[in-house]
């Protein structure tokens, strides 16, 4: 039987890891004047610390979730810490249209966990 931190803890990583990989990929648009391959090879290393959480959560969390449930569980929490890093970091604002096309991938993740014929 798994215990709620089988459940628990991959959630939590993967969050860590998000924050780190959207810092990773979105940090450096406030640094334009830096050379390229200096953004770049900050963003590896920040890179390589969200794969020390996202790694280990995968594997964890392969005992309770499915891949595609592990895979869009990542996606949601990317959204969801994306839009308060481009609100908080970026300074850029969320619209109507972002934030309807967000719960219609909430939708396809609610389809993603729902298994037929549990109740």
């Amino acid at each position: 039987m798994p215990t709620v931190s089988a459940y628990f803890w991959p959630v939590v990583m993967l969050s860590i890891s998000n924050v780190f990989m959207t810092f990773a990929w979105y940090g450096h648009l406030k640094f334009k004047a830096t050379p390229l391959f200096l953004a770049i090879l900050v963003s590896w290393g920040i890179a390589f610390i969200e794969y020390c959480f996202a790694v280990p959560a995968n594997r964890i969390g392969h005992a309770v979730y499915s891949a595609a449930q592990l895979k869009t569980m990542q996606e949601i929490i990317t959204l969801i810490v994306f839009a308060v890093f481009s609100v908080t970091y970026l300074g850029e604002s969320l619209r109507w249209n972002h934030l309807a096309g967000f719960c219609l991938l909430v939708g396809a993740a609610f389809l993603i966990f729902y298994e037929p014929g549990q109740a």
